[in-house]
């Protein structure tokens, strides 16, 4: 057993890639929750550089709480409009005095949502179609303690709790992960009809995968329904082309299977997220910090966007665990399937986990014994270097969702 409790241990199961039946799903950047998750996490990168640049170092908040309440919209063939906004709510806790110096936390957040939205969901006008509020209270005494030991170098763990990642993705999860970054990078930059809110959902049933996408168009861009079949066949032969870069199995790809055009349903918005009619969104509620929801894997229930960098476990264990898993399996081979779980105690440093459980499923002829002290001595390396994801995530490196 290494100092740093890291334990390697073979997995109770078959590697996901081998199940009869696998499930994973990604909500894209526009879905109602991802606007949640990239905004908290927007907030708590600035709130995190405008710390360090006034007092030197990062001071206590969390921004993980971060609600949205769904408008009204009335989208329409060439331009609709939204008739009631959407409301988001910046809630959590934050340092707003400190030695003297008085920080304006909320409007650092207000800031950093609406350059977010203008970024990402450029349909949307902040204050007209989406309204932004932010309610920060101070931080709790007893964590500003743990937190503010100036003497540690390695921070305590600010909780009790676990952090949970994986590796290798199976084909079906690189076909998810990669399709909705895809359709929302270089296939929208060609095609402003598509609209930022695009969910998508993979099953796997044996060496068959069905992949369904629910693609949110911006009415402004379609002239009509013909416009907006074709549309839709395009994005079917976008997704299609991804999903065939990543595997030879049978894939069968459909879009916006609610549509009924005989009566004229169709998924037409006016912003290109389904926030502005009905669709309310909380961080936490969505992708795990590898991008992707995945029911055949063991997950944390952990919100890791918006939490403090520096020793909110929910984050870095979450963060941490993923880079190791990947690790791992691209510096050792024999590697079929990998589990990385740490759990930290409160008040405990984050360098040294109350364990690191390590599970893999190996190759044929491959043992956990064989692969046992490379897998160790690369958990042992990451967990001491464990401050480089506090740097990396404020430098905006990082993903959380």
């Amino acid at each position: 057993m290494s100092e740093r409790n890291i334990r390697i241990e073979s997995i109770d199961r078959q590697a996901v890639e081998d199940q009869e039946v696998e499930i994973v799903e990604r909500k894209g950047i526009g879905h109602p929750d991802s606007i949640c998750d990239g905004i908290a996490e927007s907030v708590a990168g600035a709130l995190a550089r405008e710390y360090l640049d006034r007092v030197g170092e990062v001071l206590h908040f969390n921004t993980d709480e971060t609600q949205l309440v769904a408008g009204e919209a009335a989208p329409a063939f060439e331009g609709g409009e939204v008739v009631d906004p959407i409301y988001l709510l910046i809630v959590g806790r934050a340092t707003k005095h400190y030695e003297g110096q008085t920080i304006p936390a909320e409007t650092i957040a207000l800031r950093a949502a609406r350059e977010y939205l203008e970024e990402n969901i450029p349909q949307l006008t902040v204050g007209e179609d989406v309204v932004v509020d932010v309610k920060l209270g101070e931080g709790s005494g007893d964590l500003q303690e743990v937190f503010g030991e100036d003497e540690v170098s390695v921070p305590m763990a600010n909780d009790t709790s676990f952090g949970v990642g994986h590796a290798p993705l199976t084909e079906t999860e690189r076909i998810v992960r990669e399709a909705e970054r895809r359709l929302n990078g270089e296939y929208a930059d060609e095609h402003p009809e598509l609209g930022p809110d695009v969910k998508i959902m993979g099953k796997r049933e044996g060496d068959e995968i069905d992949v369904t996408v629910a693609a949110a168009m911006v009415d402004e861009y379609v002239a009509d329904l013909d416009e907006y079949v074709e549309a839709v066949e395009s994005v079917r032969e976008f997704v299609d082309g991804v999903a065939r870069e990543h595997t030879d199995r049978a894939v069968d790809v459909h879009v916006n299977t609610a549509d009924d055009y005989d009566e004229g349903s169709i998924y037409l918005t006016v912003t290109g997220t389904s926030a502005e009619q009905g669709d309310d969104g909380s961080v936490g509620r969505g992708n795990r910090a590898n991008g992707l929801i995945t029911p055949n894997r063991s997950m944390s229930m952990e919100a890791t966007s918006g939490k403090n960098p520096v020793n909110h476990i929910g984050k870095i264990y979450n963060l941490l665990s993923t880079a190791i898993a990947e690790e791992v399996v691209a510096e050792v081979d024999g590697i079929r399937d990998l589990r990385v779980r740490l759990l930290s105690q409160i008040g405990r440093p984050i360098d040294r986990p109350h364990v690191a459980d390590v599970q893999v499923v190996t190759d044929d002829g491959v043992s956990v014994a064989d692969v046992e002290d490379d897998v160790e001595a690369i958990v042992d390396a990451e967990l001491a270097d464990v401050t480089e994801i506090t740097r990396s995530v404020i430098d905006g490196e990082l993903s959380t969702f």
